[in-house]
């Protein structure tokens, strides 16, 4: 039989927990704020640290906002998004008074992939998933979960209940939509096939064609066909995907204007990497 102590050990563990989860929405919402405010950059400039002071000094907030930076970064370093690094009581023993030791906040393994010159960056796909179409969207799935069978509600999606059409009509109305969405499937997928290629390269043994269905800008056809050359990789997407994402040009890949949901073109393999919509 628990004991009172332990049980109220974990009633408040349970409590904390709730905490973190009533609050959770706050995290990618710093991480979109550090993003957007070049903080994980300037970090990288200071050379993979930097001081509170170095921060105000460069992220662009106008100094009656500054106050309040010491804020985002502290609960960026809470949720490990970067890491903060307090001078001991031996450091500050040992500089004396005449010359003060700073916490420095340097780059996670996690902020890493938000730097602009590392190759792997993600911020666009970050912003991608926090944009206002998703986050609404999310507010409306007890809405749809409580839809009665034949009920109009039961046949919308959350996206369409929050914004009265779907993720491709939104696209299509919002080019800034469209532009963020694209940049941020595009740097997940060079990120996520240049492993596939390295570590899985087996799977393409003996395929000659492989076709990216929905494939948006292409990043994934391309990676494996600069990877495989023996493949010919095709991109299909919608008419007005493939009409503005300008595709390059190369011979490396092709880029067919078309419905996945009508027919796809004969191909050895075909590469869905997220299907959402």
């Amino acid at each position: 039989m628990a004991t009172s102590s332990s049980t109220s050990s974990e009633h408040l563990q349970a409590y904390t927990e709730l905490y973190n989860l009533s609050f959770g929405y706050l995290k990618p919402m710093a991480l979109q704020c550090a993003i957007n405010l070049g903080i994980p950059n300037t970090i990288q400039k200071c050379g993979g640290s930097a001081s509170l002071p170095d921060l105000l000094a460069t992220v662009p907030v106008p100094e009656h906002r500054k106050p309040y930076l010491p804020r985002l970064m502290r609960f960026l370093a809470a949720t490990g998004i970067v890491a903060l690094d307090a001078p001991s009581a031996d450091d500050e023993s040992a500089t004396g008074k005449a010359m003060a030791v700073t916490s420095l906040y340097r780059l996670t393994p996690v902020s890493r992939l938000l730097v602009d010159d590392v190759g792997t960056n993600l911020s666009a796909f970050v912003l991608a998933q926090t944009t206002k179409y998703h986050l609404t969207a999310s507010m409306h799935l007890s809405e749809w979960f409580e839809g009665v069978d034949g009920a109009t509600a039961a046949r919308q999606m959350p996206f369409k209940m929050a914004h009265g059409m779907y993720v491709r009509e939104a696209l299509q109305c919002d080019l800034q939509f469209n532009e963020v969405l694209n940049t941020g499937m595009a740097s997940d997928s060079q990120v996520v096939l240049d492993f596939v290629v390295t570590r899985c390269g087996e799977v393409f043994d003996g395929m000659a064609s492989l076709v990216d269905v929905g494939g948006g800008t292409g990043s994934a056809a391309r990676t494996i066909a600069k990877a495989f050359p023996r493949v010919e990789c095709s991109v299909l997407d919608l008419p007005r995907v493939i009409s503005s994402i300008q595709p390059v040009d190369d011979g490396v890949v092709e880029y067919i204007a078309g419905d996945m949901m009508d027919s796809i073109p004969p191909t050895d393999a075909v590469l869905l990497k997220v299907c959402t919509n």
